[in-house]
């Protein structure tokens, strides 16, 4: 694990788009086409607002994201397709977009996204941890051993307030139980993993992540396994290091 410290949260959001992309465009001068992962949530909004200036040809670039709401209509304010096309695809409009729907059928809805995922290795993934130290929407204890693609997965109660803390929602009860998450192992396949986790209250989390053992109970310490993945953090989020 590469770990990249920036004075403050715009530094940060720029020195991982910058690694982002030129490794999004290695991939392309490689075989002519790139695969990438994009995460959500607050941790993200510095790094995306770079990512979508770079000169790169997003027109071979097919996307995935990490995880949606169940329940929640892509009208919903908290919605990460609404999310993912605001700020990424209606901006850079990339070749396709494979979002998670967690409005129909949970169950046909993870194996469609496996199904297309597997034809696709992915090239660059970016991703976040959470206050609770989860990756995507993978809560402790997370799922190691799952070769699924997608998981139907139960939001922990940190989580949940995490979500309603960065306004997301009003209230704790508005914030939804469950999700459709993208599994540890196939985040693991990516061959780069760029993670931006910028602000003090992720402090405690990086720590455990950074110099905890590798545990289910700290599901984004499995990242440590990982040959290429390289960790941005702000001076806060850097704090307990």
């Amino acid at each position: 694990m590469h770990t990249i410290i920036s004075d403050n949260k715009i530094k940060l959001g720029q020195e991982a788009a910058n690694k982002g992309a030129e490794l999004i465009k290695e991939a392309i001068l490689k075989n002519g086409k790139a695969t990438i992962i994009i995460a959500t949530g607050a941790s993200q909004f510095e790094m995306l607002e770079v990512l979508v200036k770079k000169d790169i040809d997003w027109s071979v670039v097919t996307c995935f994201h990490l995880d949606e709401y169940i329940g929640i209509p892509e009208t919903h304010p908290a919605s990460f397709r609404k999310y993912l096309k605001e700020r990424f695809a209606e901006i850079v409009k990339p070749q396709a977009f494979h979002y998670v729907n967690g409005e129909g059928d949970v169950q046909a809805e993870c194996q469609r996204l496996h199904n297309l995922i597997s034809k696709h290795p992915i090239d660059v993934a970016f991703v976040g941890i959470g206050e609770n130290a989860h990756l995507a929407f993978n809560d402790p204890p997370a799922d190691f051993e799952s070769k699924d693609s997608y998981l139907n997965v139960e939001l922990d109660l940190p989580c949940r307030e995490q979500q309603m803390g960065e306004g997301w929602f009003k209230s704790i009860d508005e914030v939804p139980t469950r999700a459709i998450s993208m599994s540890v192992n196939r985040i693991m396949k990516s061959t780069h993993i760029i993670c931006s986790v910028p602000d003090k209250r992720k402090a405690k989390a990086v720590e455990s992540v950074v110099n905890g053992e590798v545990t289910p109970q700290i599901p984004a310490s499995i990242l440590q396994k990982h040959a290429s993945t390289y960790l941005f953090l702000d001076k806060d989020s850097a704090s307990f290091l």
